[in-house]
């Protein structure tokens, strides 16, 4: 079984994949032709992700293309700036869609016409019914919704009214142009749906020229059919639009006739995908923007460090399939746990320090000691790192009275100093309020580079900086959004919001190697986990923000399902 077989438990699964794959070889299909279609309202999140990776990895796998259009029909809630994020998203999870770059409102006037063509039809109508009327008359999912007064209007006075609604002769929520389909349909999408509203906004890319814009369900489809997709991947919540997404093809001159297909969305625990409980985080202040590291956005997950290639990485083991379930957290930073350790260089980080003296070294020497870049490749060398007689350890490396499976540094013990020397703590140094405040050590010259010559062992080996080289910094580490694994699940969102989801320690010491340290650059902090420059830093200020630490949780869920 493979590695991603292992870490799914149901062998990444991908219907979809099977359905391309029966089509190309049954010869239905001949150039497979997918799209990632966002609405330019929002920031992409990890679902998003799982979308993205599957539209242009189905594309890739069986040699046909990817299109990245924006369905960009609601100009209420649309920005440029959206569009330019979502690019630089598409684009950093490594995906390109060369020259397929499209536009629903590329399509407006062709669409306007398809509606007439419905009208002419005697398969659409202008309503004069009221928002809430027209719920009011769609009827529930156990009563059958009644006929507008306005459906047997004919074809002639609705193409006036609707060419009229064009010419923004009528104010918002007074007319809609609606599909005339089923009012007592099973399927409250085929009872006569609104496919053109009367809008006053400006549009990013048509500015005022348009008073009227189609629906999604009515541009969707065609935009799909205009372009030649082959396969038109959705989420489930789109599964009961299937039937609409058929009827508009059968009932208008489109161009090709795509197929739709329906996958699970993506649910991560301990964090909400939902973009109205995103933007509800952002506008109350629970976190500090969309990019903010503990947002499952993409912009959040890029700021915190994670790879691209993880993320493509997780997307493949979660499989595609029809059932719906939460994916644990603990995969995704495992994705991103496996990769950095592979690719990112080692350095030392003190994050909580603790001075040490070590009382027989020479004053004023500072001796450069070999320390190896990353032991999992060879090729990335070793690099020089000062050693004097001051020095910092983390704090939580001591205790004064330890307990018996305590093995670290501790009064009279000896432990290691990586690639340095043993040193043993011969004497504590408190404050006023009698906490330790330095050790005073002494070190053993004939361990240079951490063994001792005599072949004697100790049981702890700890980082440390020199304390005259080290460079200030802020760590920033990050734990789960929330609490519960499925937020809000008993009650309000807020109440299960974390209160220790974000830990900023501002007396940090590091290696001066980490002064050359550039945004996204993946680095683990030896024994503390991996990191990434943040965007806050500045020359005088280095913020350091921590991705994941490096205890492998996943690993243990797995142990125990496996139980």
């Amino acid at each position: 079984m493979s590695e991603a077989e292992t870490a799914t438990g149901e062998g990444a699964r991908n219907f979809i994949r099977d359905i391309v794959r029966a089509d190309v070889e049954a010869g239905r299909t001949g150039t497979v032709v997918t799209r990632f279609p966002p609405e330019p309202n929002g920031y992409l999140h990890i679902g998003h992700a799982k979308s993205i990776c599957l539209n242009f990895g189905i594309a890739e796998e069986f040699g046909g293309r990817c299109h990245l259009r924006f369905d960009d029909t609601n100009p209420a809630k649309e920005e440029h700036e959206y569009i330019e994020s979502i690019k630089k998203d598409v684009r950093w999870l490594g995906f390109d869609w060369g020259r397929h770059l499209y536009f629903a409102s590329d399509y407006f006037e062709r669409l306007y016409e398809w509606a007439e063509h419905l009208i002419g039809e005697g398969k659409a109508y202008v309503d004069d019914l009221s928002p809430d009327e027209i719920r009011e008359y769609r009827g529930t999912l156990t009563e059958a919704g009644r006929n507008s007064p306005y459906r047997e209007r004919g074809a002639e006075e609705n193409l006036d009214l609707f060419r009229r609604m064009r010419a923004g002769e009528f104010t918002e929520a007074t007319r809609v142009l609606r599909a005339k389909i089923d009012m007592a349909s099973g399927n409250i999408n085929l009872r006569d749906p609104v496919i053109y509203r009367i809008l006053r906004a400006a549009h990013p890319r048509t500015g005022d020229s348009w008073r009227i814009y189609p629906t999604y369900d009515f541009a969707h489809g065609q935009s799909d059919a205009i372009e030649g997709v082959t396969h038109s991947l959705c989420t489930l919540e789109f599964e009961d639009h299937r039937p609409l997404y058929d009827w508009l093809a059968a009932n208008l001159p489109v161009p090709s006739r795509p197929k739709q297909y329906e996958f699970s969305r993506l649910n991560l625990s301990h964090t909400v995908l939902s973009k109205r409980r995103l933007i509800e985080l952002v506008e109350d202040g629970h976190v500090k923007g969309w990019d903010d590291p503990r947002m499952p956005t993409l912009g959040g997950l890029r700021r915190r460090g994670f790879p691209a290639a993880a993320i493509r990485d997780f997307a493949g083991r979660i499989g595609v399939t029809k059932s719906g379930n939460v994916v644990e957290m603990a995969l995704l930073e495992h994705c991103a746990r496996q990769l950095l350790n592979k690719i990112a260089m080692r350095r030392s980080a003190v994050l909580r320090p603790l001075k040490v003296i070590i009382e027989n070294y020479p004053e004023g020497k500072t001796e450069e000691l070999d320390a190896i870049n990353n032991p999992e490749d060879a090729a990335a060398g070793t690099r020089a790192v000062p050693f004097s007689r001051e020095i910092y350890i983390e704090r939580d490396d001591f205790m004064e009275a330890p307990p018996k499976k305590f093995f670290r540094l501790a009064p009279g013990r000896e432990v290691r100093l990586r690639y340095a020397y043993f040193i043993t703590c011969r004497e504590t140094v408190k404050n006023g309020a009698g906490e330790v405040t330095e050790l005073i050590c002494t070190y053993d010259p004939e361990t240079r580079g951490g063994n001792a010559a005599d072949g004697r062992k100790v049981k702890a080996t700890l980082h440390w900086v020199s304390a005259a080289h080290a460079i200030g910094a802020e760590a920033r580490l990050y734990d789960h959004l929330f609490t519960q694994a499925e937020p809000g699940a008993d009650g309000d969102l807020v109440d299960d919001l974390n209160d220790d989801s974000l830990t900023v320690l501002t007396n940090c010491r590091l290696e001066p190697a980490l002064s050359d340290a550039s945004p996204g650059q993946p680095i683990q902090f030896e024994r503390q986990g991996y990191f990434c420059l943040d965007a806050d830093s500045t020359p005088a200020r280095l913020v350091f923000n921590r991705t994941v630490g490096l205890r492998d949780t996943w690993a243990k869920i797995q142990a125990k399902a496996r139980a």
